[in-house]
């Protein structure tokens, strides 16, 4: 890296835990200044004392659930405040829930793509005007490669991170020769994250298996036969927002071990 992101303002949206503070931290590697938002005050605090104390940077917590536009606009509000326009936006808050098609419910089906995709939607309405009267910005979107093909048991999930990949291209193309660029990042299965631990049990429970055999299962769907690591996404969201990666915007970016091969 060269250092560009040294003091610039990068917001993650569910960064108290998980992918999100491995994403944080490897942006405060980079000297950036943090904010935090998720719905779990004591984690985001947790984290960001993280954060201060092992890089020394700025970082700062709001708690924000991003499916609900006016806790978004007053979380984005505080956080221009506190740390000035925001540089690079990093939308990863998400949630599936896991049931067969028909056994999905309405209120589960709305609430998988109020979080992923229309969370997506108003955080990015936040940064957009600045971003583009500044003439720079990161928009990175936390998709899946379930994005970018189907999985069974979760219908909602797949079509609200689709939809996430269909609006980072659609934006792109509007934002195009603006110095601002939009990406989508599409991991696999991540290792020791709760999304891993939640299907793990699930298709234990479907299968009549045990954890240990659900894991193998997983696993072996990928053709590496791995899982990715956080620090593995971490790491190539960061370089999408360097200069090495100016040029590059509308694109669907997997992290998947050959997964959607």
């Amino acid at each position: 890296m060269t250092g560009t992101l040294r003091g610039r303002h990068v917001v993650v949206t569910g960064g108290g835990g998980g992918l999100g503070a491995a994403i944080a931290a490897a942006f405060a590697a980079e000297g950036a200044a943090l904010t935090l938002m998720s719905r779990t005050p004591a984690a985001l605090v947790a984290q960001t004392d993280v954060l201060r104390n092992a890089f020394g940077v700025d970082a700062g917590a709001e708690t924000c659930d991003v499916a609900d536009p006016d806790a978004v606009a007053r979380s984005f509000a505080a956080a221009v405040r506190a740390r000035g326009p925001v540089h690079v936006l990093v939308n990863n808050a998400g949630y599936a829930a896991a049931a067969s098609f028909q056994e999905t419910t309405l209120d589960q089906w709305r609430h998988v793509l109020d979080v992923n995709l229309t969370g997506t939607f108003l955080c990015t309405q936040r940064v957009l005007p600045a971003m583009l009267a500044a003439g720079e910005g990161c928009v990175i979107n936390i998709a899946s490669t379930a994005g970018l093909r189907g999985y069974t048991r979760v219908a909602a999930y797949c079509a609200a991170k689709h939809g996430v990949v269909g609006l980072t291209r659609a934006l792109a193309a509007e934002t195009k020769r603006t110095g601002v660029t939009v990406n989508a990042v599409c991991p696999g299965y991540i290792e020791d994250t709760p999304m891993l631990h939640a299907a793990i049990a699930n298709v234990a429970r479907a299968t009549g298996t045990t954890e240990a055999a659900a894991r193998a299962r997983l696993a072996k769907a990928s053709p590496g036969g791995a899982f990715v690591t956080m620090d593995d996404v971490a790491a190539r969201v960061v370089w999408l927002c360097s200069t090495e990666a100016s040029a590059t915007t509308g694109q669907a970016v997997t992290v998947g071990d050959g997964e959607v091969l």
